[in-house]
């Protein structure tokens, strides 16, 4: 009888079947019970949500979407859509890319609706409720990464309630995103406009952010990952479906147009007021172009990013306390009555 080769440990071994009868006593590979349950809701969660991902492609790249219903509209960031409004659209379960157009897009959230013209086969994702989420629950990232259709990644909410500012450039709106879900899940280029999605086989958050080490060059930092909350995504895109466009971004507003004030040694000093509208809380509050914010409700504002965090986190209709650096040298504070942040 001849000799075969068996490997254990990464080691070959030489032998005859014949010559050998003593068993094998090694670990025992079968998972425990739990594991097997867990891998069984994983494999549910997979084969109810990765119908509802497609691919979206654009003369600048490709992206993901969420098939939001049966008339054929797709949720996504606006992002990737990017100054595009016609696509090609593919179905992760395969078949020949469907053209799709441009609904409406909302980069101060960065998120956009598109709708393809075939809309037969479609599987609607179910969207569920992102304030009911709890950190440390399992969650797993679909969508398109690096073009490769239909992968899944998979981590735990991190953290909740996070603002984040995107870098504004090529490509980014320079949102700035409120009450984000951090998760461990690996969201890598092309994933954004995905799902983030529980075990549950519900959408809890569109995948759009992976955070970036400077001290790995520029490289996205590991299990470091932002979604915007389903809550959020699902108020924006009833908003786009019916009225074309967002029509209450909930946001609160200080009624002026503004930019970043740098000082002698390069670095911001504050945001300064270009322009103020007439019949918004600021005029009535005696902020004038020209005045320059440098902070609110006692959080500094360097920046015009910095100013948008802060004000991310305020209600539309209450008072915010607003210190200003006049033309003359002088500081003042006011008190100003939001107001709400323009849509699309």
């Amino acid at each position: 009888m001849p000799a075969v080769a068996l490997v254990v440990g990464g080691c070959a071994l030489t032998g005859s079947p014949a010559a050998t009868n003593t068993a094998y006593t090694g670990t025992d590979t079968t998972p425990p019970p739990g594991a097997v349950a867990e891998e069984q809701a994983y494999e549910r969660t997979i084969a109810q949500v990765l119908p509802s991902i497609v691919q979206i492609t654009t003369r600048g790249g490709l992206g993901s979407g969420v098939v939001y219903d049966t008339d054929g509209h797709i949720l996504t960031n606006a992002h990737v859509v990017g100054k595009s409004k016609n696509f090609e659209v593919t179905l992760a379960t395969g078949g020949k890319p469907r053209k799709a157009n441009l609904v409406a897009s909302y980069p101060l959230g960065d998120l956009a609706v598109i709708r393809v013209t075939d809309r037969s086969g479609l599987t609607p994702a179910r969207f569920g409720d992102s304030t009911k989420l709890r950190v440390g629950q399992i969650v797993l990232a679909m969508g398109n990464p690096l073009g490769l259709s239909g992968s899944v990644t998979n981590g735990i909410v991190s953290a909740l309630g996070r603002t984040v500012t995107e870098p504004q450039g090529e490509g980014s709106p320079g949102a700035t995103i409120t009450n984000a879900i951090q998760t461990s899940a690996a969201i890598n280029p092309g994933n954004s406009g995905g799902a983030l999605t529980s075990l549950g086989g519900e959408v809890i958050g569109i995948p759009t952010l992976a955070a970036i080490n400077p001290d790995l060059g520029g490289g996205a930092a590991p299990g470091i990952g932002f979604a915007i909350p389903s809550s959020t995504a699902k108020d924006v895109a009833e908003q786009i479906i019916k009225y074309g466009r967002v029509t209450n971004t909930r946001r609160a507003a200080l009624g002026i147009r503004v930019n970043t004030v740098v000082g002698p040694d390069g670095q911001p000093v504050g945001v300064g007021v270009a322009q103020v509208d007439p019949n918004g809380g600021s005029a009535k509050a005696g902020i004038r172009p020209g005045d320059i914010i440098l902070s609110v409700n006692g959080k500094q504002t360097p920046t015009a990013a910095a100013l948008s965090e802060v004000l991310a986190g305020l209600i539309p209709g209450a008072k915010a306390s607003v210190e200003l650096l006049h033309p003359d040298g002088k500081t003042t504070t006011v008190s100003v009555t939001l107001g709400v942040l323009a849509g699309s």
